[in-house]
Parts: structure tokens; sequence; C-alpha cells
């Protein structure tokens, strides 16, 4: 073999190697939870495996949970959602965001993200209760922070909730979320069904 022709198959194992090793960070990560039923109290939400927000998909699972909780029982689910963000909890703002969603009966929004959740069943979750969070090559551009994403049955692209570390135990909390946009309505819903 020549000079040539090794120089050429180092070049090619070494352009090998990078690409696998691009591949890999730009891999995006996902984790499936599932709840036999969904929490109804703080204190239920708290006895979760998840409730140890060792994991930005942990806390982001339970956000799901607590709004699910707030779309039956403001109280409760304020109780839940404020726990989860830590330090910073509900504003009058957030409370008013929160009431405007589900305005109008749409409560089945956020049980839009649970595996078997579709339109057509009106968004009935099959059970036990499954939820699939991911992440993409840009959810952790912030240092601290975490992007994780959600598919709905009933939106085309997938919804994302922002969560924030803590530093003194590296606990994660809910910082923002964007699961409450508008999906399409139910079968129920549709006058044309």
């Amino acid at each position: 073999m020549s000079i040539f022709d090794r120089l050429k198959k180092v070049a090619a194992d070494a352009v090998k190697e990078a690409a696998q090793n691009v591949a890999e960070n730009f891999a995006s990560k996902r984790e499936t939870f599932t709840f036999t039923a969904l929490p109804e109290s703080l204190a239920e939400l708290q006895a979760t495996p998840e409730a140890d927000l060792d994991t930005p998909f942990k806390a982001a699972a339970l956000t799901v949970c607590a709004i699910c909780a707030y779309a039956a029982d403001k109280q409760i689910g304020i109780e839940m959602l404020n726990w989860l963000r830590g330090p910073r909890p509900l504003s009058n703002m957030d409370i008013s965001f929160l009431d405007d969603r589900f305005r109008d009966g749409k409560t089945y929004i956020p049980f839009s993200y649970f595996k078997g959740a579709k339109p057509d069943n009106d968004y009935t979750p099959d059970e036990p209760y499954t939820l699939t969070i991911f992440t993409n090559p840009y959810s952790d551009d912030n240092p601290g922070y975490m992007k994780v994403f959600l598919e709905s049955g009933g939106a085309d692209n997938p919804r994302e909730i922002v969560l924030r570390q803590r530093g003194s135990d590296g606990k994660w909390f809910l910082w923002d979320q964007f699961i409450l946009v508008g999906i399409r309505d139910p079968k129920s819903a549709d006058p044309w069904a």
C-alpha cells in the first residue's frame, strides 16, 4: 500500500469517526413514563417515583400530570404546579393564562399528550397512562435549562416544556410550558362529524 493510499485510509477513518461522534452528540433522548392512575393531590404527586425531580424528563412528566389535575380542580393543580416550580410559584398572570386555556371546556388538551389520546376518541388516553418525552439537538443550548418535547394526538408538531436546574441540589423545576396551545377539536365537539 502506498503512502497516498494509507493517508486516504487514515483520512477516511477520521471522517467516519467524526461523523459518528456528531451523530451521537445530536441524537435525541426519549424517556417514557407510565402511571397506573394520575395523581389527584399534591401528596399523591410527591409520592410518585418521578418526584425526586433528578431529571428534566421527570419534572416534565409531572408537569403534564399537574396540568391535568388543574383541569379537574384548579386549587389542587395550583398546589402541584407551585411545588413543581420550586422557588418560583405561579403568578396571578400564570393562573389567568391557565384559566383562559381551559375556558370553553378545553380540559382535554393536557390529556392529548398521553398514548392513545386523539380527536376520534375525544382525547381519552389508553390506560395505564403513558407519556413519552424527548429532546432535540438544541434542547440544552442554555446552561442550566433544558427544553423537552411532547407529541399531542391532536397536533402536527411537538410542544415544549422548559425546565430549570437548581444549582444547590441538581433538581429540575418547571420554568415554562407551551403545551396548552390549540389542538384539533375532539370528535364530539366537531359539528361536521
